[in-house]
């Protein structure tokens, strides 16, 4: 126990220190043939590389999230734990951090070209080996939208990492996921991205975020007025920009391009462990489990009612299985 305490308290002071950094790309060619200019990438390593480079662990960042909100995953209780491995968590092009529509100098807002999933981890790739002088990865490992990257390193670099876990992510988006990312994305277009779209958009995500019978259980209707302010004002501080920028790469969201499952199941070299919430209601997790049955991979599903959260309200049980996974 005392033992645990010290790496625990290690790490948080690691943790505050851990900075924020960036890799400085430069003009940056997109798969649709546009190009993002002064392209930049954060990110932050929590533990140390070994002599052989072998144990560096790549972890993207979850849709609009940060790698100063993703830190978690490095701690030795954790998924990657610091004291094992090196870990390299990643800001995905549009959070706000990287390139983004709301810092980019040259193409601010409107004027910020479409990217994919697909060209997030090619700029996470150039990170890797050009920046940290990395050529191989242990493993990589997202949660949602970090997840769908997980997916995308499977077929864009299949020899280039030893492990991958997608947890709660997909390999390709339903007609049920396109049908909510879409409207999120049209709230957005049709408000002008205005601050009153985003305080809808919001509300929405947060519908779709639990299930309805976790808010039922959580939330009483006499606490409505409350619960409804609170999410409009913290979408106060959201970029509507930001926002709609990965809401496209996430309904374009591919790994197959047009071809069978079948033939691309053949393009993965890694060990993939696949983690779903049954009851998501805002990834849905059949494609990635028909995907998981083809590659004959250990499937992991958190079936309580916690839905699209499910990783927080059973973090336990997913913890487990990943940590015996990577080790």
């Amino acid at each position: 126990m005392k033992k645990l305490f010290i790496i625990t308290l290690l790490f948080l002071v690691q943790s505050a220190y851990a900075q924020q950094r960036y890799y400085q790309i430069g003009d940056f060619p997109l798969e649709n043939g546009q190009v993002l200019k002064d392209c930049k990438i954060g990110y932050r390593t929590f533990g140390k590389l070994n002599a052989g480079k072998s144990n560096a662990v790549l972890v993207p960042t979850w849709f609009t999230g940060t790698s100063q909100q993703k830190s978690f995953v490095a701690n030795p209780s954790d998924i990657a734990d610091s004291t094992k491995y090196f870990v390299i968590v990643v800001d995905a092009l549009g959070n706000g951090v990287s390139s983004s529509p709301s810092n980019s100098v040259s193409q601010k807002d409107k004027l910020f070209p479409f990217v994919s999933i697909r060209d997030m981890v090619n700029t996470q790739y150039k990170l890797v080996k050009e920046a940290l002088k990395i050529n191989h990865l242990y493993a990589v490992t997202g949660i949602s939208m970090g997840g769908m990257q997980s997916f995308q390193w499977m077929m864009s670099y299949p020899e280039f990492m030893d492990k991958v876990i997608p947890i709660i992510g997909s390999p390709k988006q339903s007609t049920y996921d396109k049908l909510f990312w879409n409207l999120q994305l049209n709230i957005i277009e049709r408000g002008q991205y205005s601050a009153e779209a985003m305080k809808s958009v919001n509300a929405l995500h947060q519908l779709n975020l639990w299930t309805p019978s976790y808010r039922e259980a959580h939330t009483n209707t006499e606490e409505y007025a409350s619960y409804i302010k609170k999410i409009e004002d913290d979408a106060l501080k959201l970029n509507a920009y930001d926002w709609a920028i990965q809401l496209k790469a996430m309904i374009n969201h591919d790994i197959f391009q047009g071809q069978k499952p079948e033939e691309a199941f053949a393009k993965v070299k890694a060990k993939v462990m696949i983690v779903v919430a049954t009851q998501d209601h805002m990834v849905n997790p059949q494609a990635a489990i028909r995907f998981g049955k083809l590659l004959k991979a250990p499937i992991v599903e958190l079936t309580g009612d916690c839905g699209h959260m499910a990783t927080s309200c059973e973090g336990d049980k997913m913890r487990a299985h990943i940590k015996g996974f990577l080790d």
